[in-house]
């Protein structure tokens, strides 16, 4: 059987040099790669070695997006909730949703163009 990871998700968000920012900030990532898209438009690329949100913007691009159209949100795995939730606020988002249930404890965030987040962490 095969295994897999989940190597990189692909966002289209209204100012991905913001989002970088803030990803680089709360998870403690890099900057991979920056350029233009083949598709027009141009994204950024934060991750890690293994894995990275690709984060696109266009003229297109508008934001405004409504959970569960189609991404429900997009967990993130963090060591520290507290420090986590101070970069949230630091970046002037909101975080709620507090929930502390098997495994792990977890917080949730809209960004600015709606798109939602779970941090969560095992320790």
């Amino acid at each position: 059987m095969p295994r897999g990871q989940i190597e990189h998700a692909n966002l289209s968000v209204t100012d991905p040099d913001r989002s970088a920012r803030l990803f680089i900030e709360l998870c403690g990532w890099h900057e991979r790669w920056r350029g233009a898209s083949q598709m027009g438009g141009r994204t950024i690329h934060v991750g890690s070695e293994s894995s990275y949100l690709a984060l696109y913007t266009s003229d297109k691009v508008r934001g405004g997006y409504a959970k569960g159209q189609p991404l429900n949100h997009v967990g993130l795995l963090v060591d520290d909730l507290d420090a986590a939730e101070e970069v949230i606020a630091a970046h002037g988002l909101e975080p709620f949703g507090h929930d502390d249930y098997e495994p792990g404890k977890r917080f949730y965030f809209f960004d600015w163009d709606g798109i939602e987040f779970e941090v969560v962490s095992y320790e």
